[in-house]
């Protein structure tokens, strides 16, 4: 009469019975495998510095520090699918503030796009750090390795030379810049703000900027700004402009711009208008204003066919 041997259930944790957002069993099993206790793992005590642990994402609060302000959804969206998919390639970092709590020090989209795709826990890299620590971290490791934009990276640095600091030399040293480098990205903190904002939405590039940066007197600067927008101006033109002098400021004894003259349309607005329309002909749409506060509405097509399609939806229903 053959024995029948019992299997004895295999232990298992709420990790081990699915994998925590598709991490993929190389790193999942690097993590797992440095801890013995379930509670280490789930960051339920407090981790040896310098170490990688699996970190509930609820444990997580946001870094204060954080110099990107403004993540695009849509983006964040795509790389949840893609974490949903291939997993936490790159664990976060984070700093320990209690038994269980932790604070982000880099990674802001990957725990957002963590949370989207439904991880209860992600890889994080634990490190000990101060306030100031923190700061400086999180603002170098956004300006290497995210797509700031340019006033961001100016703001960055700005910070960099204020709260921690820094001199300019030592800041060019940290961030993998040189001292001139830097020096004309906090230059470009000195132009106006509707310069600023339109260089932050891309509406004009880095040359453009640095180009209005030679015109001297703010006023002048706006001015030339708004003819770039308006005419689509090359950055070679706009330093030919400067050169030539056109841009100079208006003398003191000149006339006043009327008081009937309407105000310019603020870029911000133009671009939003600019992006609805186009969405809504399903065309490229260019908004000209003149600095009368008239202008003109062009809409693109590209044959015969595709203009009776956007005339269409011109003509009432």
């Amino acid at each position: 009469m053959s024995e029948k041997h019992e299997e004895k259930p295999t232990p298992t944790t709420p990790l081990a019975k699915r994998r925590v957002g598709g991490l993929g069993r190389g790193l999942n099993a690097l993590i797992e495998g440095s801890y013995e206790k379930k509670s280490e793992r789930l960051g339920l005590v407090p981790h040896p510095a310098n170490s990688v642990g699996l970190i509930p994402t609820e444990q997580i609060e946001a870094n204060p520090y954080q110099p990107r302000t403004h993540f695009d959804q849509e983006a964040l969206q795509e790389l949840a699918e893609s974490i949903k998919v291939q997993g936490i390639i790159q664990p976060v970092t984070v700093r320990q503030t209690g038994p269980a709590a932790y604070q982000l020090i880099s990674g802001e989209r990957r725990l957002q796009a963590s949370r989207l795709a439904g991880l209860e826990a992600i890889p994080a890299y634990i490190r000990k750090a101060d306030d100031q620590q923190m700061l400086e971290m999180a603002l170098i490791e956004n300006i290497q390795r995210e797509n700031l934009n340019a006033i961001e990276i100016a703001l960055s640095y700005q910070r960099l030379v204020s709260e921690c600091n820094l001199k300019q030399e030592e800041l060019g040293d940290r961030v993998g810049k040189n001292r001139s480098t830097v020096t004309n990205y906090l230059r470009l903190l000195k132009l106006p703000p509707d310069i600023q904002i339109g260089l932050r939405d891309s509406v004009i590039s880095m040359g453009h900027a640095r180009a209005l940066l030679s015109v001297d007197d703010a006023a002048a600067q706006l001015g030339l700004f708004h003819r770039i927008v308006a005419e689509e101006m090359s950055v070679r033109k706009v330093e030919q402009l400067v050169r030539q002098g056109v841009a100079a400021p208006t003398a003191k004894n000149a006339p006043a711009t009327p008081a009937t003259d309407a105000p310019l349309v603020p870029v911000a607005e133009i671009k939003r208008a600019e992006r609805h329309l186009s969405d809504r002909f399903g065309s490229r749409v260019q908004v000209k204003p003149t600095a009368q506060g008239r202008g003109e509405i062009r809409i693109s097509f590209d044959s015969a066919e595709d203009m009776h399609r956007i005339i269409s939806i011109l003509q009432p229903a």
